[in-house]
């Protein structure tokens, strides 16, 4: 942690700031969770210990509910497990993923006092919970959560206060940070890292996190390494440069980023993108054709027409009515293309999910078409090293390849690894990933270019051998990984 530093931001409170110059890529600190929890709702398909997703886990033989890959990672999550295993067994079954975090934190931190570590820059007292700031509905759920804890707590563990307990359900509720699997591509758990709780939001931040689970890999545990987070800088950043990350999506309109922050995090953004509406033009704006845009009222018709549209496409896709879903898209975009902007946020979400769901169901070309127009999109509104920028590059990559368009597939594919070598690094299993696939597109454009009907023979030839297996199902809007800090729903 030698290379920040905590200080008094203007009109933030505390934050961290560089103590020495950054540039593209550096990791600026990495922190090992105080602890961190799979969602109730994964429970049976999550590792408990490495957060992989898999598909056969072996159940601990003690308390039925916490899973794993194998044995090696059984004994990896034991010393976080030991306790809360006789705890759920007490109490009968587990509970939520919020009162299963708070006493494994808990739990901790009788065990090794308010500092668990040297690189500790604060302690979970010193964090702000904003009790008084929540809404009536969700201080009832506050004090249910309490109210089971206080069940679940056992009596032979250290007793706390109310305060105390409150506190950190406070600091878990607003600062739980979204823990993702392996790969980084869906969010699977929630944990507590103390320090990124310092780093304070901007619209347009000059860093980002990222999930690294380490190697787990090893048959012995004493060789793994710990699951933890890293802050990465986006560009370069002076030093005595405040850090800042995103806590929102910013696809979003400012009105609305600022609506989620004030409810979710309890503050007002009033950075520039927010205070200046800078590309909410964009994000809502008409399609101008040879100097000729369309007017305001046919504009507003078609972003109602697409609104309405999506309330509908995300009820089909949650039923797993892929043929409705790809109905719904087609009808819109015929309808509203020609008159709403390639930034329009809507159709960036329709032609976004038609790819997807186009791809899954191995229609490749119009997968492709749609990718690439939720690209060049992207790259108008989006920081160039967005990793949400980066992932969508890296899905029209794949896209293109499997509709046999190599050029652009590799091109794609390309700019994808570029992204994601500033905001996941060499390491992160989606950057190797991505290496692989860079090379096999770099050897099948080399291919093309040398002879074109050679190639796609052996393409042909090669897939009829070996067709391309089905996509995995798409994701519904909850599952992706669109907000840093997880909320409870």
């Amino acid at each position: 942690m030698e290379n920040v530093a905590i200080f008094n931001s203007p009109g933030k409170g505390r934050g961290l700031k560089a103590t020495k110059e950054f540039w593209a890529g550096d990791v600026i600190f990495s922190e090992p969770s105080l602890s961190a929890v799979v969602f109730d709702s994964l429970a049976e398909r999550i590792c408990h210990s490495c957060f992989r997703r898999q598909d056969k886990l072996q159940k601990c033989g003690q308390c039925k509910f916490a899973h794993y890959c194998d044995r090696t990672c059984q004994r990896a999550g034991w010393a976080e497990h030991k306790q809360e295993c006789s705890a759920i067994k007490a109490f009968g079954k587990a509970p939520n993923e919020n009162i299963r975090l708070v006493a494994r934190i808990m739990w901790r931190l009788d065990k090794e006092g308010s500092v668990v570590s040297d690189m500790q820059l604060t302690t979970l007292e010193e964090l702000e919970d904003h009790i008084s700031d929540m809404q009536e509905e969700e201080m009832q759920d506050f004090k249910v959560d309490i109210h089971n804890f206080l069940d679940y707590w056992p009596r032979n563990s250290k007793q706390h206060t109310i305060n105390d307990i409150s506190h950190v359900f406070g600091v878990i509720n607003c600062n739980g940070f979204t823990v993702s699997d392996q790969r980084g591509l869906q969010a699977v758990g929630v944990g507590l890292f103390p320090n990124l709780c310092l780093v304070n939001h901007d619209c347009w931040p000059n860093c980002t996190v990222i999930m690294n689970h380490g190697n787990q890999s090893a048959v012995n545990t004493m060789f793994h390494s710990q699951r933890r987070i890293e802050l990465r800088s986006l560009g370069k950043i002076a030093e005595g440069e405040e850090l800042m990350v995103s806590y929102v999506d910013y696809l979003n309109l400012s009105e609305e980023r600022q609506r989620l922050l004030k409810t979710q995090y309890f503050f007002d953004c009033t950075c520039e993108h927010c205070k200046n509406h800078i590309k909410d033009d964009l994000k809502l704006g008409g399609r101008e054709v040879d100097g000729v845009k369309p007017t305001e009222e046919q504009v507003k018709e078609a972003t109602d027409y697409c609104f309405a549209l999506l309330e509908k496409m995300d009820k089909a896709r949650l039923n797993g009515d892929y043929h409705e879903v790809v109905k719904i898209c087609r009808d819109c975009i015929e309808k509203t293309e020609p008159v709403l902007a390639d930034t329009h946020i809507y159709l960036l979400r329709m032609w976004s999910t038609l790819s997807e769901v186009q791809a899954y169901l191995q229609y490749f070309d119009e997968a492709a078409d749609y990718a690439r127009k939720m690209v060049e999109g992207y790259l108008k509104l989006y920081h160039p090293n967005n990793a949400a920028l980066g992932m969508a590059a890296m899905r029209a990559g794949v896209n293109h390849w499997q509709a046999g368009q190599i050029e652009v597939g590799h091109s794609m594919v390309c700019k994808a690894y570029a992204i994601l070598m500033v905001t996941h690094g060499p390491t992160h299993p989606i950057t190797k990933d991505l290496e692989a696939m860079r090379m096999q597109t770099e050897m099948e454009l080399r291919m093309f270019k040398q002879n074109e009907y050679v190639y796609h023979s052996m393409r042909e030839a090669a897939l009829k051998n070996k067709p391309m297996t089905m996509m995995h199902e798409p994701k519904s809007m909850e599952e992706g990984i669109k907000n840093l800090f997880h909320r409870r729903k």
